[in-house]
């Protein structure tokens, strides 16, 4: 869940992760075993520190080119840039035990919008803060629109480094926007350790409630009352220069009829 705080660049995020796990053991002396409850539940706060996008006036579509729109340059490289800051709460986790009940992760994302239908997603996290395994996690994610731009594929790998654990995962799969605020997505994904070796798929959905307004339109009317302002004060700037004029012509007349003429 995402939603935004304040000023377009705050966003305040909780990820969750709610499980159902039951493992069967073939030596019958052990029991089988169910764990329900939270894998993954952390919330925190992300800033948007630099975007390159941000001055529509600088990023207007070059209206004498098309190449110049829709094929890589490098200036694309340059990333918008985030930083993020949250907890995590797990208490007697079954699927981390030993872990704290309380501990922090700090990320730094970037995205980079290579061309008018691919953009490259970055993320570096530093997590499990202030527990006896911390681990470090990152994230590179390839995603580009087809002809018609409802659908899109991506490409994505993640590493996750920690004294505990270590696995490189690949997943690759695709999206479909049913409309502006409604998309769903598919995946199917792998890795290359052996113990234990994965291999899964997932489904999912993502919802948007827009309530965002935007302050271009404001900042229009703003610019039309202020403009319309101007006008009034124009139109009684002009009205008195008329009036100096007239009352300067007549004493100009006046001189000129007191001038005796040899």
């Amino acid at each position: 869940l995402r939603y935004g705080l304040f000023f377009e660049t705050l966003e305040v995020y909780w990820e969750g992760t709610f499980a159902n796990n039951k493992t069967i053991f073939n030596n019958l002396a052990v029991r089988d075993r169910t764990n329900t409850d939270f894998t993954r539940n952390r919330i925190g706060l992300k800033f948007l520190v630099f975007d390159p996008y941000k001055d529509p006036e600088k990023n207007k579509p070059n209206l004498y080119s098309w190449r110049a729109n829709n094929v890589f340059q490098l200036k694309n490289l340059i990333p918008a840039v985030s930083v993020y800051g949250g907890a995590n709460y797990l208490k007697n986790s079954p699927t981390y035990v030993g872990d704290a009940t309380l501990s922090y992760r700090g990320m730094i994302a970037t995205q980079s919008r290579l061309t008018a239908k691919q953009v490259l997603i970055t993320n570096i996290a530093y997590d499990k803060i202030s527990t006896d395994n911390p681990e470090w996690n990152y994230l590179i994610s390839f995603s580009r629109a087809f002809r018609n731009p409802k659908w899109s594929m991506f490409l994505e790998h993640e590493g996750l480094i920690s004294d505990l654990y270590t696995d490189y995962l690949f997943r690759t799969g695709v999206a479909y926007l049913f409309n502006e605020n409604f998309q769903v997505d598919m995946h199917i994904g792998t890795n290359i350790d052996d113990d234990p070796s994965k291999l899964f798929g997932t489904a999912g959905l993502s919802y948007r409630l827009d309530m965002h307004k935007d302050k271009l339109i404001n900042k229009k009317e703003k610019i039309k009352k202020g403009a319309n302002k101007n006008k009034g004060k124009d139109s009684r700037t002009d009205l008195k220069n008329t009036k100096k004029k007239k009352k300067a012509a007549k004493k100009k007349k006046k001189k000129d009829d007191d001038v005796i003429e040899f």
